[in-house]
């Protein structure tokens, strides 16, 4: 108990800034190093801004209720309604006031949209989920869909899902990994095969904060894989590597070359990598491979101001992700594959052989 307090405090002391810089040096080489403790800051990062943005929310609360305690509402819409030039009075005296009000109203617009998903504490980071217009067609006939999916009936000859990403095997047996916001708010998914199979699955298991989930096949048609052709590499990248992915942007299969910008995310994040290269919605959840074909990373999210400049979450996440899932939920043990047989191949080759592992993964 006492190690986790000491740190606990150290990493208090980290993100307050309270470190000499050598010391700063030292510990973000052991969050290099160690998962666990890398894990540890980025939750405690988390849990702070939660509190942060709570203590807010309560102090603007609180002032709104002092000014609404100050301004008696009724008498000023009789007053209102006999002397309307007391509106420019009004706001002489109490503009300051009408300001914090208005301030409560966009934080309560801002607080829906973080819990939504549909704001990002980096507003310039974009999440890669490709939104498809297919579900105004009819309310009845969307939710037919979803109920076909979840019996395993199969889906209409129009298709009625709202979004589409990238998914690809970790295992020969149908579990597929993808990111945790493609899936958030789904009422039932699919994966998609390269040669345009459609299997229905579920979801096996997530982890939000890194935004990680794990799918899984249960179509009573699909049959095992065989053996994937790629390892999962904890270890970090390095920085000019050349790296690729391939996946569905728009539905439609790509490849896409680029190389490794940073070890870093936005403002030090050591979640992702910053990679360079093209990509677009649909690519969330894709594979990240090095040159050697060993999966390095997740692709997720780009940089709006920056043309090119997107970021994976790291695989060593996936791998933590991975031996998370909670044993009374598997039907057999998870065994990644140990052998990596796209090494030495070229781009063409390596893709050929991988895309068969990839999925495009249909939100409903």
């Amino acid at each position: 108990m006492s190690d986790n307090n000491q740190l606990l405090e150290t990493i208090e002391r980290y993100l307050n800034g309270e470190m000499k810089a050598d010391e700063r040096k030292k510990f973000e080489l052991l969050r290099k190093e160690d998962a666990e403790v890398d894990s540890k800051v980025v939750e405690h990062k988390f849990f702070i801004n939660l509190l942060k943005q709570y203590g807010e929310r309560v102090e603007l609360e609180t002032r709104l209720n002092a000014i609404h305690d100050e301004i008696d509402v009724h008498t000023l819409k009789e007053s209102l309604m006999v002397h309307p030039v007391w509106i420019v009075q009004m706001w002489r005296n109490h503009h300051s006031k009408i300001s914090v009000a208005a301030s409560v109203a966009i934080f309560g617009v801002l607080t829906f949209m973080a819990v939504t998903g549909k704001f990002n504490s980096d507003s310039n980071i974009e999440q890669l989920k490709n939104e498809v217009n297919q579900l105004h067609k009819s309310t009845n006939s969307a939710i037919k869909s979803i109920n076909d999916i979840k019996s395993g009936k199969g889906t209409s000859a129009v298709e009625r899902y709202s979004a589409t990403a990238t998914g690809f095997a970790i295992t020969s047996d149908g579990l597929i990994a993808t990111n945790y916001h493609v899936v958030r708010d789904a009422s039932a998914v699919s994966v998609q095969s390269a040669d345009g199979t459609t299997y229905k699955a579920e979801i096996l298991y997530t982890e939000p904060l890194h935004d990680i989930a794990i799918l899984r096949i249960t179509d009573s048609t699909f049959e095992q894989l065989g053996a994937i052709p790629y390892t999962f590499k904890r270890a970090e990248g390095s920085i000019a590597e050349q790296i690729s992915t391939y996946g569905y942007p728009d539905g439609i299969p790509a490849y896409n070359p680029g190389y490794l910008s940073s070890l870093y995310g936005q403002n030090g994040d050591t979640l992702h990598y910053k990679v360079t290269m093209p990509i677009n919605p649909g690519n969330s959840g894709g594979p990240l491979w090095d040159s050697k074909g060993n999966v390095i990373g997740i692709t997720d999210s780009k940089q709006s101001t920056a043309e090119g400049e997107h970021f994976a979450i790291k695989a060593k996440y996936l791998l933590d992700a991975i031996k998370n899932i909670p044993a009374d939920s598997l039907d057999n043990k998870i065994v990644l594959s140990k052998k990596n047989t796209l090494t030495g191949l070229t781009e063409a080759q390596k893709t050929a052989k991988a895309k068969n592992f990839v999925f495009m993964v249909k939100v409903y």
